[in-house]
This record gives C-alpha cells, structure tokens and sequence, in this order.
C-alpha cells in the first residue's frame, strides 16, 4: 500500500473538513488505495473498503485500536483494545462477488454489495429492499424467473447470511461484556468514521507543530513537513528550552 507523505494527508484532511461523512470515507479510501480512481473505488465491495481502510490505519497509526463504548445496560464507560491487522485484508486478496443461495424452490444468485449501492439504497424509502434488487443478478422459484420484491423473508435471510459469510468484513460488530455488570453489549464499528477522528486529531497536531516551528526558526510549511517526525520533535524540544 504506498501512503502519501504529511502534506498528502493534510491535503485529504483539509478537502475532508467540509464534506459530509460518505466524502469523507471517499477521501480515506482515495488515500488507501492511490491505485484506483474515483470510479472505480465506489464499485468495490463493502468488505474491501473497510478492509482497506483497517490497513491504512495500521499504517499511519499503528496496530493497536482504542476503542470507547458505553455499557447498554448500566451506561458503564468501558475501554478496550482491538489489532487493526485482524480486518485489514492481504493486498490483493478479495472476496468473489458473485454469491448463489439456494432454499427449497429458490434459487438466487447475486452480487455483493458495493459503497455504491449502499449510498443510493440509503436515499430510498426502503434501503433493505432497495439494496436487494440493485445486488440481485437472477431469482427463480421452480424454474420461474421472479423479481426481488417475489423472494420470501426466509430467501432474504439466507441472502443476508451469505454475503455476511462471504464478505465478513463489511459489518465490523463488536460485542464486548461489561466489567461493571456483566452484561453484553453490540455496537458496529464504522472504522471510516474511527479514523477520521484520529486523522483529524493528527493533522491539527501536526499544524501546531508547523506553527510553532516556523514562529521560531522561520521555516515554510513544506521544509517543516519535509522533515521527519523525529526530527520535528526535536527541534520542538529545542524551541522548549530556549
């Protein structure tokens, strides 16, 4: 995965600032993935975006993941690690699109569903039921072509449970016991929205830095951030102790 330098990440994170949050995963995938285009990136399975994604941020930030959340049931602030690299996916590796289900008279096959279909499925007034018939490839019931809105609940079921099964990093959930009460709580992860707020945090940091080490030695912000990180702390210790 080749990563852009700080004055690329700075640059996705200023165009970020003010683009809604589908923008803004855009945006990191972009960063991810320099060697797709705009079209192409959409197009890609749910699974291979986040995965993606968990790699980009085992890559700029490391494996370990803080991860904040509260208790359903006693509302207990509870803290936990998770290892970015478990869902980032090898380069390279990616899931068969094409899924077929069979239940009794049904037989289904269809595609996995992309960001694309995800974004327009969500402006409907039905997303499940519109992300179903965009995903849907061909349905027959006793060797009778029928549509989506044909297929039975349990045909939906089984559906669901097989791109999950053929795409498990698409629903990142989390399900982690409560040390105060016990009890078990559900939460989904959107690792799109996780690492924007640390790509957020870091650029802010990372101004203050250029900020205060051009005010001190009169550099501009592209010889501050042609420097290492190493050696900008450095000479931020320097300017410390003048």
């Amino acid at each position: 995965m080749a990563i852009t330098g700080a004055a690329g990440l700075l640059a996705a994170w200023e165009a970020g600032l003010a683009a809604p949050p589908a923008g803004r995963a855009l945006l990191l995938h972009r960063t991810a993935r320099p060697d797709l285009d705009d079209r192409t990136l959409p197009e890609l399975p749910v699974g291979e975006r986040e995965a993606d994604l968990f790699a980009l941020r085992r890559t700029l930030f490391g494996e370990r993941m803080q991860v904040r959340m509260d208790c359903a049931e006693c509302g207990a602030d509870m803290e936990f690690e998770l290892d970015a690299g478990e869902f980032a996916r090898t380069p390279g590796e990616r899931p068969d699109p094409a899924v077929r289900v069979e239940h009794g008279g049904w037989r289904v096959e269809f595609r996995l569903p992309a960001v694309a279909d995800l974004t327009a499925a969500a402006r409907t007034p039905d997303p499940r039921a519109a992300l179903l018939a965009r995903c849907l490839v061909t349905a027959e019931h006793d060797g009778r072509a029928v549509t989506a809105a044909d297929l039975p609940a349990a045909v939906q079921r089984r559906i669901a449970e097989a791109a999950e099964a053929a795409d498990p990093a698409a629903d990142v959930t989390l399900n982690v016991a409560c040390p105060e009460c016990g009890r078990a709580t559900r939460a989904e992860l959107d690792i799109a929205s996780y690492l924007w707020t640390e790509l957020d945090a870091w650029a802010r940091d990372l101004l203050l830095d250029v900020h205060l080490l051009a005010t001190a030695y009169g550099w501009s912000e592209p010889e501050i951030l042609a420097l290492s990180p190493l050696r900008r702390r450095y000479y931020l210790e320097l300017c410390a102790d003048v």
